[in-house]
Order: structure tokens, then C-alpha cells, then sequence
């Protein structure tokens, strides 16, 4: 074995020939042209002072770099995985804080990602509600789209959805993917109340969400439901439904103008600006 490893320290031990970008040293050893620290040391092994090769500091600062650049692509690899699982309506991608104008609504969002830690611990879930258009969806994939830049698994869908990756389920089945929303820190459910409303629909909605209350997991839940609705039910599948999500999350009312407005009315413009500009308008032929 010390004859191995003699072997191999006497390999490895350097020239005093510097290559290009070196220069010997008064020291008698090489060092780097650039950052003139030294590429080899000495060292003492097996009772022998040994020449060796060492990483002069703009190298080491080099492969610093080069390790973060790597890390971060492969972060940034991670985050788009996570956000093609996490958030299934592409469009859904694009609405993100900084796309946002600044208002109360979109402080207050932002203060429960920057709270992340503690709204997971203390479980603290949202219930946002308001009339169609106000950007309920639009806070909510903010801040989905905030916690996954984070690294946080997010699923932001709707009732819709699952129950139609759940329709051609046995039932065993689909209490293993009723439990396997659980594998995400937050779950985001759009547009409650637009779902079926049949007997079925309501019993696996109520399993969806009393799984989540039982894991102590934080809920979203935006819906065009009036608070009053939600508080006052018509029938028992219903109040079952809506008790357990007013005992999970907070109501939050979501206010101001309607959105999709304001969206069409920006985007009527830059069709007369594009199309209908310049001379002759709209009238040529």
C-alpha cells in the first residue's frame, strides 16, 4: 500500500516548466501570470517534501462560478418541472407580481409569500371572493407563480378538472389521488362553484377538501360566490362543503372593476393602432 501511494505522489508531483499563463517564482514555484498566486505547494508526505499541484485563486474563483452557473440552471431546469405540474393553464404562467399593477390586493399577496414559513406553519389558507372579472384568479396564480420561483410545490386547478382525472377512477384509486394533492405545500382550487353539481361531484369536492384539512395543509379557494351564499348554503352538501372551507381559510374579498374589461378594452385599442392606423383608417377596401 505505501508503495502505491509513493508511486502515485511521485506522479503527481509537478515540473518547474511553466506553461503558458505561469511564471516561476523566487520560491521556486509556479505561479498564475493573472492572479499571481501559486499553482503548486509544497507539501510534506511519507517523510518526503513533495511539489505538488495547487488552484491558484482566479481558478478557484473560475470553478466557483462555473458550479453556481450550474446550480442555478439546474434550479431553473426544476422550477419549469415544477410549474408544468404545478400550474396546468399555460396562460396561468404570465400572471405574476411583476406583471401586476400595485394595489392593496396585490400588497397583501405578496406579504403571504414573503410569509411563506409562517402561513404554512400556522396554516393559514384564503378564501377569495367577488364578482367575475375582479382578478381573483389573477392573485391567485401570483402567487402560485411566487412560491414555485421558490422552489414551493404549488398546484393551482380546479374542481373541474379533478373531477375529471378522477371520473374513470375505482374507488381506491381515487382516494390515493385525493391523497397525492397532499404532496403539494399549497393547494390552489379556481372558480368553486362552476363544477357539477351532482350528488357525486359534491361528495368527492367535500373529500378534496376535508383530506387537506385533516393534513393541516394551507388552502386558496377564489369563487364568484357571494359570502352571503357561501354562509347561507341552500341544502346540506352544500353547507358541508362550504363550512369546512370557511373553518380552513380566511374570506378575503377581491373588489374593483371587472378585469376582463379592462383586458378586451386594451386590446380593441391595439387592434385600431395596428390595423386601422395611417391613412384611409378603416375605410379602405
Amino acid at each position: 500500500m505505501k508503495e502505491f501511494l509513493e508511486g502515485f505522489l511521485d506522479r503527481l508531483e509537478t515540473k518547474t516548466e511553466p506553461n503558458d499563463g505561469e511564471y516561476l517564482s523566487d520560491d521556486g514555484l509556479l505561479y498564475c501570470e493573472k492572479c499571481h498566486t501559486p499553482v503548486q505547494c509544497r507539501k510534506m508526505f511519507l517523510g518526503k517534501m513533495r511539489t505538488l499541484p495547487c488552484i491558484c485563486k482566479c481558478k478557484q474563483e473560475e470553478m466557483r462560478r462555473e458550479k453556481e452557473e450550474a446550480e442555478a440552471r439546474e434550479q431553473m431546469i426544476q422550477i419549469q418541472r415544477m410549474k408544468s405540474t404545478g400550474i396546468q393553464e399555460r396562460h396561468l404562467l404570465d400572471w405574476r407580481f411583476d406583471t401586476a399593477q400595485e394595489t392593496d390586493t396585490i400588497r397583501w399577496a405578496k406579504k403571504y409569500v414573503a410569509e411563506w414559513r409562517k402561513v404554512k406553519a400556522e396554516n393559514l389558507g384564503l378564501l377569495l371572493w367577488g364578482d367575475v372579472g375582479t382578478g381573483k384568479s389573477f392573485v391567485a396564480a401570483c402567487i402560485a407563480n411566487a412560491l414555485l420561483e421558490q422552489m414551493v410545490p404549488v398546484l393551482m386547478t380546479n374542481f373541474s378538472k379533478i373531477l375529471n382525472q378522477m371520473g374513470a377512477m375505482y374507488t381506491e384509486e381515487r382516494y390515493q389521488y385525493i391523497a397525492s394533492l397532499n404532496h403539494y405545500s399549497l393547494l390552489i382550487i379556481d372558480d368553486l362553484g362552476i363544477e357539477r353539481s351532482t350528488e357525486y361531484a359534491k361528495e368527492q369536492v367535500y373529500a378534496v377538501i376535508d383530506e387537506r384539512y385533516k393534513a393541516n395543509l394551507p388552502l386558496i379557494i377564489t369563487t364568484n360566490l357571494t359570502i352571503n351564499e357561501i354562509r347561507n348554503p341552500e341544502n346540506v352538501a352544500d353547507a358541508r362543503i362550504y363550512s369546512r372551507v370557511l373553518e380552513m381559510c380566511t374570506p378575503v374579498h377581491v373588489g374593483g372593476a371587472d378585469r376582463r374589461q379592462a383586458v378586451s378594452r386594451d386590446k380593441q385599442e391595439l387592434v385600431k393602432s395596428v390595423l386601422f392606423s395611417g391613412k384611409g383608417g378603416g375605410n379602405e377596401r
